[in-house]
């Protein structure tokens, strides 16, 4: 049985804590991209524009601290469901920390990956700083 200092947290005796994360990005896989972008834009009276270089395909918004993202639903990992990303500043940590408390990595990679939690409900990982100038995970 393992045991904890007193204060604290229990996942803190599995993996050393991966600092504190934020939400960088929303993904919404679309089946009819040019129908959801203007949902999301009118609901949230924001812009999704087009991704520039290295953002990968569809359309988000930029400048917000989390950022949106619209695109064509195909067939890879991050086209099943919208799938919110997690900035880490150290990937590997955090990828270690998800199998060490019971999740999985479906899609590895250096500057995101995808992930189930303990109870299956996916999510996306992705490096401090890249998460809304790299291409994510869709197709």
């Amino acid at each position: 049985m393992r045991h904890r200092a007193p204060g604290a947290r229990w996942s803190d005796a599995i993996v050393p804590v991966v600092s504190r994360s934020a939400v960088s990005l929303i993904e919404f896989p679309a089946d009819d991209p040019q129908r959801a972008r203007r949902f999301w834009a009118e609901l949230l009276d924001v812009e999704l524009h087009d991704r520039e270089d290295g953002e990968g395909e569809g359309w988000q918004t930029h400048g917000a601290p989390v950022a949106l993202g619209v695109h064509a639903r195909g067939r890879g990992p991050g086209d099943s469901f919208s799938l919110p990303y997690f900035a880490v500043n150290d990937l590997a940590a955090a990828l270690e920390r998800v199998r060490a408390l019971g999740g999985s990595v479906v899609h590895p990679g250096e500057s995101w990956a995808i992930c189930k939690d303990s109870e299956g409900s996916p999510f996306g990982l992705s490096r401090a700083g890249l998460a809304t100038a790299q291409e994510p995970p869709c197709g």
